[in-house]
């Protein structure tokens, strides 16, 4: 006797036919630019939360800037007449002397150039900016 085939519905695993809207877990952040983006994002929120001064401005990411000046290469630009402030990534990344080379320390880096960029903008120190943060 010859049996035919029947299509399977469910497949080997009982996965075949799942709905569109079941999917794996989004892939974890991997490069070095996503985590900074993802760090200047959270500190920025942060900030706009705490300084109404600073829910216009946009926070730009760039990659390096035009040109290097006096003090050496910028970390950051701060254009007041545009409401923007530009953090340079590579600069921040590869001339920053961490005494730890970990995620945690490389955060708080991150983090303080933004804190930085903001308190320059604003005409602050930046730890005006956020005292309660740093204070434990």
């Amino acid at each position: 006797m010859h049996r035919v085939a029947r299509p399977d519905r469910h497949g080997r695993h009982g996965r075949l036919d799942r709905s569109s809207v079941v999917r794996p877990p989004l892939p974890a952040i991997e490069t070095r630019a996503e985590k900074f983006d993802l760090t200047v994002g959270t500190a920025v929120e942060f900030l706009r939360s705490a300084w109404p001064e600073l829910r216009d401005v946009r926070f730009d990411v760039g990659w390096m800037p035009p040109a290097s000046d006096a003090d050496g290469i910028p970390r950051w630009s701060v254009l007041a007449d545009q409401q923007r402030i530009i953090l340079y990534r590579l600069p921040i990344e590869r001339l920053a002397r961490l005494h730890r080379a970990d995620d945690l320390h490389r955060r708080m880096m991150i983090e303080s150039f933004v804190f930085r960029a903001a308190a320059e903008y604003l005409d602050r120190d930046p730890w005006d900016l956020g005292p309660d943060r740093f204070r434990f």
